[in-house]
């Protein structure tokens, strides 16, 4: 199963945008932004994102990257498990 992550626009000024591109590029992954993930909370405070539904915060979009490439790992990992 290829991985969704989800961006919240309104998270971008955290530099999130750049995170958001740079995994665009990668084919493997579906990268979507939308207007609102209904996470204000966190998304006025931390750089983060949506992995298969699940919150990734870092202290910087560069850790959320990395945050989120982990997570992925994690994620492929298990799904190796499974067979």
């Amino acid at each position: 199963m290829r991985p969704i992550i989800e961006f919240c626009t309104n998270n971008m000024h955290f530099g999130t945008d750049e995170v958001f591109e740079a995994l665009e590029e990668n084919l493997e992954y579906d990268v979507i932004e939308y207007g609102c993930l209904t996470n204000c909370g966190q998304c006025s405070s931390t750089p983060f994102a949506l992995v298969n539904g699940e919150v990734v915060t870092a202290a910087s979009a560069k850790e959320l990257h990395e945050a989120i490439l982990s997570k992925i790992a994690e994620i492929d990992a298990w799904n190796d498990l499974d067979l």
